[in-house]
């Protein structure tokens, strides 16, 4: 958010949250005490366990002094306390956005991301000088640009991307800019403005701090009335539906809803003041990776089963800058791409929308989407109705990510061999073979190959009926091509690579990596070539 509105947006978010929040005490809801007793309780929780907080101190302080003052204020000074409790929590989440410096850092972007995707050795890098490497040489863009531009001019556009890796957040921000739109405001965790060059980018591409580990529901009621006041001065918001990184790699499919509603609100608050251009329109981005730099971490994550406590992973790859350059540096030699393909845009009620930013519905009929919230003639909230709206959202959300998750080389040999190793090893469950790689753990040659080139086939029919899509070589090239590709691939960075090749036989080293890239495929239906011999 620019300078000039931080400090109005900053006012509006305190006054709507104080209102809202008397407001509902006055009609029997939770008295205000109570709010800011439970805010105490939850931020006391935390600091317990968050003493490398870099706010530690000053939240430590503030937290006591209005825990201190609480039993004895009046009326009146709790009213002044829930105002500096919400200011105190704002002022944190704000970005500290200059135009100037988002101009100035995104010239540095295409080269400074060219060399973290790309890791130019230095003799590399002196047989491509005078020409520095850029994120152009590695990062394509596909899918439905040319309506999002127009779109852009219609009203504000939400991004709402796939999340596999913090390298997501970079790679968007550079896409969108790419793609000629204004920069977007997005809530970036906290934990990762840790990390100097990740900090860089995030600070100066439209971040702003989000620290999940603060769980009082109030504040996360400001980070949501931060990003519909955003979008109704105008700016173009980011966020990921699927909460965090995608541990398993699989496809998100269950889709956090809390702030997709607040493109709903932004767009009946931009219909009651009467806002030339009121529409929002939510626009689903899947990012595909041929290797993803947590790759280890987050399936182990996964398999634990600790997803859940370990919501912020401060030990992965991407928290260190030198697993970064262990990662990047072995790409040198490898054509390696991240394909970002942009989807159908929506309006907050799951409608498909034209270039003009008109909706339609299932039938392709042209609807008025100002009659969905309108009462007596006056556009008004309702938490049921919107519930229902914003639940048709993300299931048509899900929907465009099923059908513009690009497949890559890595995905389709891991989920080719894997199927045979299953296969080989019946009578093993998932863990167990995870855990042991399987009393049958080779494959030969022949067998990988045919496997392989009947899910090409399989893949093929998928993207002929738009129900995904895959990456052109997958298309293009033989079998044996893609697979010699997917294991160059895999050996490029992971120190025990998914799959290997000795002689003619093929073992996984890590069968988590194996599992973890043919997740991309999960719930896609595709049956192996064996299963098919098996049927007929």
């Amino acid at each position: 958010m620019r300078n000039e509105d931080r400090e109005r947006a900053i006012v509006e978010i305190t006054g709507r949250l104080v209102d809202a929040k008397m407001e509902a005490a006055k009609q029997g809801g939770v008295p205000i005490i109570e709010v800011i007793n439970d805010t105490i309780y939850h931020e006391q929780q935390r600091l317990r366990t968050d003493r490398s907080s870099p706010n530690y101190d000053d939240d430590k302080s503030f937290w006591r002094k209005i825990q201190r003052a609480l039993p004895r204020a009046s009326e009146r000074e709790i009213k002044q306390m829930l105002h500096r409790t919400v200011d105190h929590f704002i002022r944190e989440i704000a970005g500290n956005f200059n135009p100037y410096v988002y101009q100035a850092s995104v010239q540095l972007v295409p080269v400074g991301l060219g060399f973290l995707l790309n890791a130019v050795s230095p003799f590399r890098l002196l047989r491509q000088l005078p020409h520095l490497p850029s994120i152009n040489d590695h990062m394509m863009l596909t899918g439905r640009i040319e309506s999002l531009r127009k779109l852009d001019r219609k009203g504000t556009i939400v991004f709402v991307p796939t999340h596999s890796s913090n390298m997501d957040s970079p790679v968007i921000g550079w896409s969108i800019y790419a793609m000629g739109l204004p920069p977007a405001t997005y809530g970036a965790g906290l934990n990762l403005f840790t990390n100097p060059l990740l900090s860089f980018f995030m600070h100066n591409l439209g971040a702003y701090r989000v620290d999940r580990r603060k769980t009082a529901p109030l504040y996360k009621d400001i980070l949501k009335e931060y990003a519909t006041v955003s979008m109704e001065y105008g700016y173009n918001n980011l966020f990921f539906p699927g909460g965090t990184r995608s541990r398993s790699n699989m496809l998100e499919r269950k889709l956090k809803k809390g702030l997709m509603g607040t493109g709903l609100r932004a767009y009946i608050n931009n219909l009651r003041n009467k806002k030339s251009q009121p529409r929002v329109f939510f626009v689903p981005c899947t990012i595909n990776y041929q290797l993803v730099l947590e790759a280890e971490t987050l399936i182990d994550d996964f398999l634990k089963e600790s997803g859940k406590s370990r919501y912020i992973i401060e030990d992965d790859e991407s928290s260190d800058i030198r697993k970064i350059y262990n990662f990047v540096s072995s790409l040198a030699t490898m054509d390696s791409q991240i394909r970002l393909v942009v989807g159908q845009a929506l309006d907050p009620f799951g409608n498909h929308v034209d270039d003009e930013g008109e909706s339609y519905d299932r039938r392709g009929r042209r609807i008025e989407i100002e009659r969905y919230v309108m009462r007596d003639g006056e556009p008004v909230e309702d938490a049921q109705r919107d519930h229902e709206y914003t639940n048709e959202l993300a299931e048509s959300i899900g929907k465009e990510f099923a059908r513009d998750n690009m497949i890559m080389v890595t995905h389709l040999v891991a989920r080719a061999a894997f199927s045979l190793l299953k296969q080989k090893n019946p009578d093993m469950d998932l863990y167990r073979l995870l855990h042991t790689g399987g009393d049958i753990e080779l494959l030969t040659h022949k067998e990988l190959m045919a496997e392989i080139e009947d899910l090409q086939t399989q893949l093929q029919t998928l993207e002929q009926r738009d129900e995904l899509k895959i990456e052109p070589s997958i298309k293009e090239q033989s079998a044996e091509r893609l697979a010699e590709r997917a294991l160059k691939l895999f050996h490029s960075y992971h120190s025990a690579p998914a799959l290997t090749r000795r002689g003619d036989r093929y073992i996984s080293e890590d069968m988590r990596l194996l599992y973890f890239y043919q997740n991309r495929l999960h719930g896609y239906p595709l049956q192996s070539k064996a299963a098919h011999a098996r049927a007929a």
